[in-house]
C-alpha cells in the first residue's frame, strides 16, 4: 500500500512539473513569436486587448502623482520595489499601467523611497505588454490602492476601480531606458523548464525506486519463506 502511494504521489507530481515545464516552453514560443511583429502603436493599443507579449511604442505622459510601489521584489538577491505609474495615452482619455523598473529597498525604513525621477511633458515609451506582474503572497491587510502606496498586488482592474480611469487590462514593462536611474532587469516568464523537467524526473525515478525496492524485498521474503 505504501509502495502505490509513492508511486502516485511521484507519478502525480512528476505530471505537474512536465505540464509546467510545457507551460514555460508555450510562453517561450508565443514570445519569440510577437517579438517579431511590429510595436503595437498608441493608436492601436486598445484594439489589441488580447495581445499579450507584444512590443509597444506608446506617446504620452506618466500621471507622475499616482506612483505605486510593488513590495518583495528582489532582484539578484537584494530586496526591492517594482515602481509602477499610469502612463496617460496623448490625445485620448485612456491609461496603460506600467511597470517602470525596480529599485532597491532602503535598508533601515522599507517605506522611505527615494526620490524618483520622472520624465515631464510628452514621452516615447518602449515596453511590452505581460498579463500581471507576478502575483505575491499577500502578508496582512492588504493596503489600499492610493498615491504612493506599498503593495503586494495590483492589478490595472483594481487600479481602474479606484480613479474611475479607462485602464488596459494588460500592464506593460517599460524596456525604454528614461535616465531613471531604475533598473529593467524584468524576470523572464519562460525562463526554468529545463528546472521543471529535472524535477519531473526526480519525481518519475521515485516512483520508479519505490517499485523497484517493492519487488526486491518482495522476492526477498518469498525466499526465506
Amino acid at each position: 500500500m505504501i509502495t502505490l502511494l509513492l508511486c502516485a504521489i511521484g507519478i502525480s507530481l512528476g505530471q505537474w512539473q512536465t505540464r509546467r515545464a510545457q507551460e514555460k516552453e508555450t510562453i517561450a514560443q508565443a514570445m519569440r513569436e510577437r517579438a517579431k511583429l511590429p510595436a503595437l502603436s498608441s493608436q492601436v493599443l486598445f484594439a489589441s486587448l488580447g495581445s499579450v507579449y507584444r512590443r509597444v511604442s506608446l506617446t504620452g505622459h506618466f500621471v507622475s502623482e499616482w506612483p505605486l510601489y510593488l513590495d518583495n521584489r528582489p532582484l539578484k538577491g537584494v530586496a526591492g520595489f517594482y515602481v509602477l505609474m499610469p502612463f496617460k495615452i496623448e490625445g485620448v482619455d485612456q491609461f496603460v499601467l506600467v511597470g517602470r523598473g525596480w529599485q532597491a529597498r532602503n535598508a533601515h525604513d522599507r517605506v522611505n523611497m527615494p526620490p524618483l525621477v520622472t520624465p515631464s511633458g510628452i514621452v516615447q515609451l518602449e515596453g511590452q505588454l505581460h498579463e500581471n506582474f507576478g502575483h505575491v503572497m499577500q502578508l496582512g491587510q492588504a493596503e489600499v490602492i492610493k498615491p504612493g502606496a506599498v503593495l503586494q498586488n495590483v492589478s490595472p482592474a483594481e487600479l481602474a476601480q479606484k480613479t474611475g480611469w479607462k485602464i488596459h487590462p494588460l500592464i506593460v514593462e517599460q524596456t525604454s531606458d528614461l535616465a531613471d536611474g531604475l533598473k529593467r532587469d524584468w524576470p523572464l516568464l519562460s525562463d526554468g523548464s529545463d528546472k521543471h523537467r529535472a524535477y519531473a524526473f526526480q519525481w518519475y525515478a521515485l516512483s520508479l525506486m519505490a517499485i523497484i525496492f517493492f519487488v526486491v524485498t518482495g522476492y526477498r521474503r518469498g525466499k526465506t519463506e
